[in-house]
């Protein structure tokens, strides 16, 4: 069954990647009226999202964003797709890094670096990183179920030269080019809900206490690797711009899970600029009833 949607869906995607952005920004109309007024995909948790999270907005007003999040969450579909078929050319117009000297620089000191991101704007061309650094590329993911499926996205993600590791090898993959004396880049997204007997910290995420994922900061603090947020704005359909900051250049340092909030409070100042570019299907804030006693009066 994994086999059949697969080679039903494949070549689709691969027309899709070939369609000129003209094109694929009028399909990806037509993808929002399908997704937003037909089928309403996951509007309800959308809805509930953006009520918590801007309460004192209208609903008039949490509406607007709605529409506007639907419309970039259709283009954000196809523009993953467009990776298989998009030259380098193209890229590096449609995704600039501002300010890639700030990684180079840690480069030439011998730092290692961690690039956490939140699921935010466009997080998919961020792997054209690889064409400005030298440092071994990795990123965490969680594989999909669909193990063909799975490769195209680690075909597609790895295609300007990216190693995709699993959550669960990642401690050991960067614990041994650590050893190896190996200069690496690790990609991390790390704003989702962590699974709820996993929290070991909980923190307050546009003003609501939610269990954070705190596994990034652990490895930057263990071997000494540099945490960097990367800020992402999209400028217009299909071109985004993206900003490096630099958390702390001494992880070992930093007390608590300082890292961890300092990377959040980035997340929200993002999503107060342009609501509409967060991913608001995610249940982000489902354990905000199940804080523990130790975090309640934070």
């Amino acid at each position: 069954m994994q086999l059949a949607a697969f080679i039903f869906a494949y070549p689709i995607l691969w027309l899709i990647s070939k369609l000129p952005f003209k094109l694929l920004y009028l399909l990806s109309d037509g993808i929002y009226v399908l997704l937003y007024h037909i089928i309403g995909y996951r509007k309800k948790v959308v809805r509930n999202n953006l009520a918590l999270a801007f309460p004192k907005k209208s609903d008039a007003e949490r509406q607007q964003i709605e529409k506007k999040f639907y419309k970039h969450l259709s283009d954000m579909f196809l523009e993953m797709a467009k990776t298989l078929g998009i030259s380098d050319k193209q890229m590096k117009k449609r995704y600039v890094f501002t300010n890639v000297e700030e990684i180079q620089t840690l480069e030439n000191k011998g730092k290692n670096v961690m690039i956490m991101m939140p699921h935010y704007a466009s997080w998919e061309w961020v792997f054209n990183l690889n064409s400005y650094v030298k440092a071994k590329a990795y990123a965490i993911y969680q594989p999909i179920q669909n193990k063909y499926f799975d490769k195209l996205v680690r075909d597609i993600r790895s295609k300007y030269g990216t190693t995709l590791i699993r959550t669960n090898e990642s401690r050991q993959i960067i614990k041994d080019a650590k050893e190896s004396g190996e200069l690496i880049t690790v990609g991390i997204i790390s704003d989702q809900s962590p699974m709820l007997h996993r929290a070991r910290h909980w923190t307050k995420f546009m003003n609501i206490m939610v269990p954070i994922h705190v596994g990034g900061e652990e490895l930057c603090k263990q071997h000494d690797i540099v945490p960097v947020y990367l800020k992402v704005q999209k400028l217009k359909r299909g071109h985004y711009q993206a900003t490096f900051k630099v958390l702390t250049e001494n992880p070992g340092e930093v007390d608590g899970y300082k890292i961890s909030e300092a990377f959040l409070q980035e997340v929200e100042k993002s999503i107060y600029e342009a609501p509409e570019y967060y991913f608001w299907t995610h249940k982000r804030w489902k354990h905000k009833d199940k804080v523990p006693k130790e975090f309640q009066n934070n």
